[in-house]
């Protein structure tokens, strides 16, 4: 075993759960460095202390973050690790049951309560590094996190327990701060919020998000701007004007949308239904074409019947999603929807997202045949195996399609640059191609 002087003021911080949490990370770790501890993210060598940034969102998210706590306390008491802290969503929503049931752990904090956090490690929170950050991703792109909190009354969902109330950065500190990102060497900003439409209303008293947008495509070394985790009920659909026009913004979109039924929709307190979904996408599309949707559903709710299911697989199939991910429900306690009984078994909601992901997967292999043979601008992130893996304009890093161009001697493609891809093949879910 190491010695405590060869670890002294190591921390290591591990991170669990979205990419809000990853951003709040490198805020956190910004702090740290700045306070002079020798701070790295998810780092194998042996640290003093370990930050443990937990996800509350689902029962699935829950176990992975309870686990990973009690792991890092076996390691204290292995004498591996001296000080173990839990901070984030899952600490917001239990920390009494946590203090209760996991007491070894030094001290727990909420999602909001990072001085609280630099003061028991007796270190200064540093008022002047607002918007600083030490980068987890790749040093080309950047998660962009422009509010914190949520308004909308979902039902299923537990994030304004675990965030509060929506709060929009301003936009003069989101433009200083994406400038010193991109001076850094940021090509790409992953805007990210709760709620990305709701921007500005609690600060200008409007829906600010076109205008937000359009300021950022102008900062000088900014080539990609893409859009996550736009809520369909009242989309300001003034960001796709921004979108059409700046080259630099993404013909790309994240637009959970949760079930496809109008009966499921209501229960869910969505504010819309499925016509209304329907001709939001098509006023899309008609507006950006070309544009790449994501989506998210849940399979199981409380009260879905075949027929809510057997909707929800037409408006799949219809809608044709370039991109879709579905999770079965979780029961959260707190939540409009935990009032209901969870009727719909564990095994049938499982049965009922695989088959909507079968039928997306086939979607999916049809729409990647049909880029054969075109040209795409591609960001490289990384080398993997045999391959150079990189993303299109169309494509998220982590959760969409990649494009995979093969290593050979002579080939050289240098990691966070753009290069012209000519796709050769392409399944499911992979393109692959040779640099033009």
């Amino acid at each position: 075993m190491k010695t405590k002087s060869t670890r002294r003021n190591k921390v290591n911080v591990v991170t669990l759960g979205c990419s809000k949490n990853t951003f709040d990370s490198e805020i956190m770790m910004a702090q740290l460095k700045a306070n002079r501890f020798d701070v790295g993210h998810e780092r194998n060598e042996e640290s003093e202390i370990v930050i443990i940034n937990t996800c509350g969102f689902i029962e699935n998210a829950k176990q992975e973050s309870i686990d990973t706590i009690l792991q890092y306390v076996d390691a204290k008491h292995k004498g591996l690790v001296d000080k173990v802290y839990v901070t984030g969503c899952l600490s917001e929503r239990y920390r009494g049951d946590l203090e209760k049931e996991i007491p070894e752990v030094d001290a727990y904090f909420g999602t909001r309560e990072l001085p609280r956090l630099l003061k028991t490690l007796k270190a200064d929170y540093k008022y002047e590094l607002v918007g600083e950050r030490l980068l987890t991703t790749p040093n080309h792109y950047a998660y962009f996190k422009i509010a914190e909190g949520c308004d909308r009354p979902c039902s299923f969902c537990a994030i304004p327990l675990m965030r509060g109330k929506h709060v929009s950065t301003s936009m003069d500190q989101l433009i200083t701060n994406a400038t010193q990102l991109a001076n850094q060497g940021v090509k790409e900003l992953l805007l990210i919020a709760q709620d990305l439409t709701y921007y500005g209303l609690d600060i200008y008293k409007k829906r600010n998000l076109a205008e937000l947008v359009d300021k950022l495509s102008h900062i000088e070394g900014i080539e990609w701007i893409r859009l996550h985790y736009a809520f369909p009920a009242g989309f300001p659909m003034n960001v796709l004007d921004v979108m059409r026009e700046r080259s630099n913004v993404c013909n790309y979109l994240d637009i959970p949308l949760q079930h496809g039924s109008t009966a499921m929709l209501k229960a869910m307190r969505r504010g819309i239904n499925r016509e209304k979904t329907e001709e939001l996408i098509d006023a899309i599309r008609q507006k950006v074409p070309g544009i790449a949707l994501r989506t998210t559903l849940i399979a199981g709710f409380p009260g879905e019947t075949e027929q809510d299911f057997e909707e929800m697989m037409g408006f799949v199939e219809r809608s044709r999603f370039d991109r879709l991910g579905i999770f079965t429900y979780s029961h959260e306690e707190n939540t409009h929807a935990f009032l209901l009984n969870d009727d719909v078994p564990d095994v049938v909601k499982q049965q009922r997202a695989d088959a909507i992901m079968e039928l997306q997967s086939g979607i999916s292999y049809e729409l990647n045949q049909a880029k054969i043979g075109n040209t795409y601008k591609t960001l490289f992130d990384r080398v993997e195996g045999d391959y150079f893996i990189g993303r299109t304009e169309f494509d998220s890093p982590e959760v969409d399609n990649e494009v995979r161009v093969k290593r050979t001697p002579s080939l050289y493609v240098p990691l966070g640059a753009f290069s012209n891809v000519k796709i050769l093949e392409a399944n499911h879910y992979d393109l692959y191609g040779q640099i033009m």
